[in-house]
């Protein structure tokens, strides 16, 4: 499944989405930046709530497909520039960080 395919199947908002056909390989749900850094997996894709500049250091560093921001969640357009920059897909959503998660999780499953 592609990043473009997960957002339309789960009704994302695009903030930037660079790489809409990249592979998404899986999912990973986490707040505490340093905690994502060291298990976030490369081709994930990351839900969170955080919408401070460094959510796009994170993604960078580790090379998840997208960040989905739950709950509505509204960065700076600081972050979104830095996003862009970066070449990082960058979704919002009106879900909840679980209700996404069990999205994310049907649609890659088998």
């Amino acid at each position: 499944m592609t990043v473009n395919e997960l957002a339309t199947a789960l009704a994302l908002t695009p903030l930037c989405a660079p790489e809409p056909d990249r592979p998404v390989t899986g999912g990973y749900c986490g707040d505490l930046l340093s905690w994502v850094m060291g298990r976030a997996k490369s081709g994930q894709a990351w839900v969170t709530i955080m919408t401070n500049i460094n959510v796009a250091a994170v993604a960078a560093l580790t090379d998840v497909a997208c960040v989905i921001l739950a709950e509505d969640s509204k960065p700076e357009e600081s972050v979104v520039e830095k996003a862009k920059e970066e070449g990082i897909n960058l979704f919002t959503s009106p879900q909840d960080s679980f209700s996404l998660c069990a999205g994310v999780d049907r649609l890659l499953r088998p």
